[in-house]
């Protein structure tokens, strides 16, 4: 399904300007709660209360106050706000162009799409392929909303994508943690942990391989709270306790190897693995194939049906926000 675009813009550097739209990049599946009131099951609504005065304030009775010191508080009104503003442009003005491994990414913040807006497909698509030539990305400033916003511009599959920046100023210091910047190592220690790196390597990162399981574990309580039944919960196994980083390393890797040799022994077969197509086999598939219960059929149909862009019509809401609660 096409994207909807949330916003338009214009990207400006020296005399070109570019007409785009922008995308909101991501979405959120996280499980959201309401709070309700315990005896009556009842969503209780939040108020402002005042407590010197012990009575509830209206919106409208409030004003915006900035904490200089403990308790002591400076208000400005709406009005003197809106004066504090930039100028609400639609304009991306880039600043200059840095190569791509200047940005760390600490700095990076919100992704957002451009697509090219009315009459501008060819100035978006030759700065996108430029920049890619030359492996530089654009620093620019954003003033949506009539506050300056950092943005970063880099090619993405063929297009643009734009990250909102963190300012200097925002981003803590790593020396600030109190880590060691020297530790002395065994050659058989350093040699361990690389070959340990070497065997999780891979040459892409795919995103699909992941999930939020911790998402999945909740829609299931929540499965089994509707079905009447008790929350259960797998256990998991306890971590093995290894207090020496040489052993915790060879452990490692034997784990690994021996995860990898039980794969390979799968792919490969074997002449024993014959019988899985005469009777006894079929026997063991035939008792694996019995339908299983209600409420577990139930449950597995509802876990499929609430992968991102499935809905399934039941007689709850289901919510795709940020894990938290709500008034």
């Amino acid at each position: 399904m096409a994207l909807r675009a949330n916003a338009s813009g214009t990207i400006s550097f020296g005399l070109v300007t570019i007409p785009v739209k922008i995308y909101t990049a991501t979405t959120s599946h996280r499980v959201s709660f309401h709070m309700l009131h315990e005896k009556c099951g009842t969503r209780v609504h939040m108020q402002y209360v005042c407590p010197t005065d012990e009575e509830v304030v209206s919106r409208k009775e409030l004003v915006r106050g900035f904490e200089h010191a403990k308790d002591q508080f400076v208000t400005l009104t709406e009005k003197e706000l809106k004066q504090l503003e930039g100028e609400r442009s639609d304009r991306i003005d880039i600043l200059e162009f840095v190569p791509e491994s200047a940005v760390d990414f600490t700095y990076f913040s919100d992704t957002h799409y451009l697509g090219p807006g009315k009459g501008g497909d060819r100035a978006y698509l030759l700065l996108a392929q430029a920049m890619t030539r030359t492996e530089r990305l654009a620093i620019g400033r954003y003033g949506a909303r009539g506050q300056d916003q950092l943005v970063l511009l880099r090619p993405y599959e063929g297009g643009l994508a734009m990250h909102k920046l963190h300012y200097a100023d925002e981003v803590r210091s790593m020396s600030d943690v109190d880590y060691p910047r020297k530790v002395p190592f065994k050659q058989a220690e350093m040699d361990l942990a690389e070959r340990l790196i070497d065997q999780l390597a891979v040459d892409s990162f795919d995103p699909g391989r992941y999930h939020d399981e911790y998402r999945d574990r909740v829609l299931e309580a929540v499965d089994q709270k509707i079905a009447g039944e008790e929350v259960t919960v797998a256990p998991e196994a306890p971590p093995a306790k290894i207090v020496d980083l040489f052993e915790a390393l060879k452990r490692s890797l034997s784990d690994k190897s021996a995860g990898k040799a039980a794969r390979g022994k799968t792919k490969r077969g074997s002449s024993k693995d014959t019988r899985e197509s005469t009777g006894e086999a079929a026997s063991e598939n035939t008792k694996k194939a019995r339908p299983r219960s209600t409420a577990v059929a139930h449950r597995t149909h509802a876990k499929a049906a609430r992968r991102p862009g499935v809905h399934k019509t039941t007689g709850r809401r289901r919510s795709t926000s940020r894990t938290g609660t709500s008034g």
